[in-house]
């Protein structure tokens, strides 16, 4: 079970992976894959793009309900 502030709307793939105990290369393959989560592109200071997740209490939901935590 997992216990959040009802006022929390969208969390970090950082925090999405620390909640469920999945790795963050396996959540981002997840997330392209059921098309969970949303993604957030930002200029990055040496011209590349930086490239975020960001997830709702619904995708929280559906990760924890039907994915493993990681064992590696």
């Amino acid at each position: 079970m997992i216990t959040v502030k009802s006022t929390q709307k969208v969390f970090t793939e950082d925090e999405i992976s620390i909640l469920t105990g999945i790795c963050t290369e396996h959540l981002r393959a997840v997330a392209r894959s059921k098309h969970l989560g949303s993604i957030v592109r930002a200029a990055g200071a040496v011209g590349g793009q930086a490239e975020r997740w960001l997830f709702s209490n619904t995708d929280l939901s559906v990760l924890t309900a039907l994915f493993p935590r990681c064992e590696h």
